[in-house]
């Protein structure tokens, strides 16, 4: 017939044709269904499906194609004889994925899987695509501050004494506030994965100060008006402190984040379970010795963004114009986000 002499002529039809019989004769795999997303950490997940108890017997390999999701559009899968992201050989499900991917924290993804049977000669015999599954990843876990903790601690330098807390802010803030500054959500700045981003509730405070005067600067990116409180209003025996985060936004200096909350607090209850505590009289960023007269340090080499989970009442400070300049947006920390290859502050779980 026709296709016999083609083949005859063509030789290299011919073993297309045989490889197409030789598909056809085989049962096709049936597509995963019912795909589980388990164990979600900042940088690894377990995932399982449901298949037939034969095709089980046969699978040899699974693909899993994952991706960042984008908007509201799923994952474009490439074509289902194109290798995929992973191929990894079958086991017992749920599969743990882990250091395949440079997952980041607090991120959407989506995920597909495929099985296959590896032929002879190399090529794979593969399901359909499951249906995508999304999923978020977690949080920095207590182990990765830790990690951030140890790089910051080399970062410090040494300690300067210092005697207010202080916040900058427009004057309409300061107007509007009712006399009592309230805690609000921590926006997004630093390292992606802090677990407070966005979920803890505090007044942000400074509390550094210039070398040549022991004052706090001249100059702000927060606004004209600054309200300064004496720090042994803020920092007492029963305060709670607490590493948060570590960071900088491509520039030399580094911030680190910490957490005031006084004990037994909805601040410090939050906190207990997340943040590593720091020892308020003996750490590199900011110590309180109580006494007849109080003495409170702040490490030298780093900015401390301090987060105070208490309201702040403005008339147990003192309001001033700054005299020096205050629209430096570009120093403003608000949302900033960290520089991803930076090797003082990074760890290898993201960014």
């Amino acid at each position: 017939n026709d296709i016999a002499r083609i083949c005859h002529k063509f030789p290299k039809t011919k073993w297309i044709m045989n490889k197409l019989y030789a598909m056809a004769e085989v049962e096709l795999l049936s597509t995963p269904r019912d795909t589980e997303i388990s164990d979600v950490t900042c940088d690894s997940f377990r995932v399982s499906w449901e298949m037939s108890h034969e095709d089980a017997s046969r699978v040899t390999h699974y693909f899993i194609d994952l991706s960042r999701k984008e908007g509201s559009q799923h994952n474009r899968f490439k074509h289902r004889d194109v290798p995929t992201k992973l191929v990894a050989k079958a086991g017992p499900l749920p599969m743990a994925v882990r250091g395949h991917w440079f997952l980041s924290p607090r991120t959407e993804y989506c995920v597909a899987v495929q099985t296959a049977i590896r032929q002879p000669d190399g090529d794979y015999q593969v399901s359909e695509w499951s249906q995508v599954v999304e999923f978020c990843t977690g949080d920095y876990a207590m182990e990765h501050l830790q990690q951030l903790l140890d790089k910051a601690q080399a970062a410090a330098g040494r300690l300067l004494r210092f005697s207010v807390f202080y916040r900058n802010q427009s004057p309409e803030y300061f107007h509007y506030c009712g006399g009592a500054m309230l805690p609000s959500f921590k926006d997004n700045s630093g390292s992606h994965g802090s677990p407070i981003n966005g979920k803890l509730r505090s007044v942000f405070l400074g509390c550094n100060t210039e070398f040549d005067t022991g004052l706090p600067p001249k100059d702000s990116p927060y606004g004209p008006l600054r309200f300064q409180i004496s720090a042994d209003r803020v920092l007492t025996p029963s305060t709670n402190l607490y590493f948060a985060d570590f960071y900088c936004m491509y520039t030399a200096y580094h911030y680190v984040v910490l957490v005031l909350a006084p004990a037994g607090s909805e601040g410090d209850s939050f906190c207990k379970s997340r943040l590593p505590r720091l020892d308020l009289s003996s750490n590199p960023f900011l110590t309180f010795t109580p006494g007849d007269v109080p003495a409170f340090c702040h490490a030298s080499d780093v900015i401390l963004e301090v987060l105070y989970t208490e309201p702040l009442l403005l008339e147990h400070g003192i309001l001033a114009q700054i005299s020096g300049h205050h629209q430096l947006m570009s120093l403003s920390t608000a949302n900033a986000k960290k520089d991803p290859s930076c090797k003082v502050c990074n760890i290898s779980v993201g960014r």
